[in-house]
């Protein structure tokens, strides 16, 4: 399809989304948001630093229980509404994060954010603060790291208010490349647009 045609599905699609604030994966999204992982996502998750980042805050956060993990979200949460703590700075200044940034910037704002979780849908890093720190209880994590390895999950197009622009997320397990097992989740954010345009 050329891009005057995707153009103009687009806009069909953001016109539906004019009278529904969300709408399931487009298919022709979808189909792009796919390409995209392909071709660009799967090499980054095969840089060793996303993997190792990965399995030492796995073995960090092994002995973690529940009331742990919300106790963590609640201070990170706090942290994220007034002046940034020691949990968001210790996230945010990481090598994952460095890393998660340049790739981001590399995307020319076809990429809006990238997030990794650990086994537990705790961040590991992140290209942008995220609200909260725990994603486990989230379909990002549930779709992706419990499911099969490799396993992808694009959500819904919305409406971001920061930007005024509509987005979606590409979700995919990440699997340790020595075992062939899960052992963490990402999240990319995308524009739907520019991710049509590709």
């Amino acid at each position: 399809m050329n891009k005057k045609l995707r153009t103009i599905n687009f806009l069909a699609i953001c016109a539906t989304m004019l009278c529904s604030p969300q709408l399931l994966a487009d298919p022709e999204i979808e189909a792009a948001a796919h390409a995209f992982a392909e071709q660009s996502v799967s090499g980054w998750l095969a840089n060793p630093v996303i993997v190792n980042a990965i399995k030492v805050q796995n073995r960090q956060h092994a002995s973690l229980s529940q009331k742990d993990i919300d106790a963590l979200d609640k201070q990170w949460r706090a942290e994220t509404s007034g002046s940034p703590g020691s949990l968001v700075e210790t996230i945010t200044s990481n090598q994952l994060s460095d890393f998660l940034r340049d790739i981001k910037d590399g995307e020319a704002g076809l990429v809006t954010e990238i997030f990794v979780m650990d086994d537990k849908g705790l961040n590991v890093g992140q290209s942008d603060v995220t609200s909260d720190y725990w994603q486990g209880d989230e379909a990002k994590w549930k779709r992706t790291y419990t499911a099969e390895p490799n396993a992808m999950f694009v959500d819904e197009v919305e409406m971001d208010e920061s930007t005024q622009r509509f987005q979606t997320q590409i979700n995919i397990a990440i699997t340790d490349p020595e075992t062939g097992k899960n052992i963490g989740a990402v999240t990319v954010g995308v524009d739907a647009e520019n991710l049509l345009m590709q």
